[in-house]
């Protein structure tokens, strides 16, 4: 799961996997991803399938392919290549040997006929069989960098961003809708995700141009935080089935250090309609400390850890 960022949710603050084609260098996923003591909650197997499959719903939109089949879900990008679009989550499979093995050669067909790269995301406490990650590392699987998967139980307590709150020279634009950004908006958020996690150069057009078509989806809500005009910070929200992804959450270097990252968090999920969710959730990668600790402050807390797997 965005441990587990449209295009948006490649961009991992958030997303121990909210991951994507933005990815950290190798330099700065290897000083991130070290264990970081956090508080944690406990979620039985049908609340932890349930916020699997909303991520894998959330991740689809706005035109990727999701597909069930049976003991995994699997989403499925037909246009673009990437492992974050391309992968298998809620594995439930057959504990005897022979039976896992045989269940592995499938899946591994099925991302070949595909012409993508096996890719699985294990839950982070409830795959089958239970030492699902120890036999993928034995078949070459290895970990491109994993977290924690933290949950809100109660968004209701979230409150509203008052005025007051706000730093010095600083405004909040929520966008529920494309009609509700003014020009350059959604530019300004691809600018301060792109910047935010070192994307490549370029990379922010076309952020832009998928967030134009994400944000026709009335289940996506966008937060934007500007300080003297400039583009700050900023949070994505997607709320549907009494469950609310929080994902994308970048600060601009130049920006950190002043509560950003808590304002739009919050206020995405106040103008996304989640604070009415039975749940709230996020990613957050295994190292990034400062990033635990501020959901924690929000009411986050964890329901385990899991890598990221890609076959090599």
């Amino acid at each position: 799961m965005g441990i587990r960022a449209g295009t948006l949710d490649r961009v991992r603050h958030c997303t121990a996997r909210g991951k994507g084609r933005f990815r950290l260098s190798d330099e700065r996923r290897a000083a991130r991803y070290r264990w970081v003591v956090t508080r944690h909650i406990e979620l039985d197997d049908a609340t932890v399938l349930a916020l699997e499959r909303h991520e894998t719903h959330a991740h689809s939109i706005p035109s990727r392919e999701v597909r069930d089949l049976g003991d995994a879900l699997m989403l499925h990008d037909p246009r673009d290549r990437d492992p974050f679009w391309n992968r298998m989550v809620s594995l439930r499979w057959p504990t005897e040997p022979a039976a896992f093995d045989a269940r592995l050669a499938e899946a591994v067909v099925l991302f070949g006929i595909l012409q993508r790269s096996p890719h699985v995301w294990p839950s982070p406490i409830h795959s089958t069989p239970p030492d699902l990650v120890a036999r993928l590392r034995a078949h070459g699987f290895a970990d491109a960098g994993g977290g924690h998967v933290m949950v809100l139980r109660d968004p209701a307590t979230v409150v509203s961003v008052r005025p007051t709150e706000l730093p010095p020279a600083t405004t909040l634009t929520a966008m529920t809708r494309a009609s509700d950004a003014a020009a350059g908006d959604i530019e300004d958020v691809a600018l301060v995700l792109a910047e935010s996690f070192a994307a490549a150069p370029g990379r922010a057009a076309e952020l832009a141009a998928d967030m134009h078509r994400t944000l026709d989806d009335p289940r996506i809500a966008l937060v934007l935080a500007r300080v003297d005009g400039e583009p700050a910070a900023a949070a994505k929200a997607t709320t549907f089935d009494g469950l609310t992804y929080v994902s994308s959450i970048g600060t601009r270097d130049a920006y950190r250090g002043r509560g950003l990252g808590g304002l739009v968090t919050r206020h995405a999920i106040v103008a996304g309609g989640g604070r009415a969710s039975r749940m709230a959730y996020l990613g957050v990668f295994s190292g990034n400390g400062p990033a635990i600790r501020l959901y924690d402050r929000l009411g986050f807390r964890s329901i385990g850890e899991a890598p990221d797997l890609l076959l090599e």
